[in-house]
């Protein structure tokens, strides 16, 4: 699996390959057309209740990252037809959040790379 991880106000790269919106808000400031997303799945996001909880918090980082998986656990079908885009190319999870290491999409990442999604 090639997966990348992009802020959403960072311009798209021919490399991205499938670009997925992993956020359930659309970011601030940035007009869907310069945004180059291929795929809007905001069914894969936090829960409002747990992306409020956390606030972008990095000493809640370790709660939210296990909470956060839990919840995709939860959202087999979801998960999948991301995994399979992963299998045919390229994907870039594209987030809004300001801090590039403590934010829904890195935990994404490592969910769809670990074991744990594997049927």
């Amino acid at each position: 699996m090639n997966i990348k991880l992009r802020r959403a106000y960072e311009a798209p790269q021919e490399e991205d390959g499938l670009r997925v919106l992993v956020d359930r808000l659309w970011p601030r400031g940035v007009s869907r057309s310069s945004a180059g997303i291929d795929l809007w799945l905001k069914e894969i996001a936090p829960s409002d209740a747990l992306r409020k909880w956390f606030g972008h918090d990095p000493e809640k980082w370790i709660g939210f990252r296990d909470r956060y998986a839990l919840e995709l656990d939860h959202k087999p079908e979801v998960v999948e037809e991301l995994r399979k885009n992963a299998c045919h190319g390229t994907i870039t999870l594209v987030y809004g959040a300001m801090d590039p290491e403590h934010n829904n999409a890195v935990v994404l990442k490592e969910y769809l790379e670990s074991d744990r999604t594997q049927p």
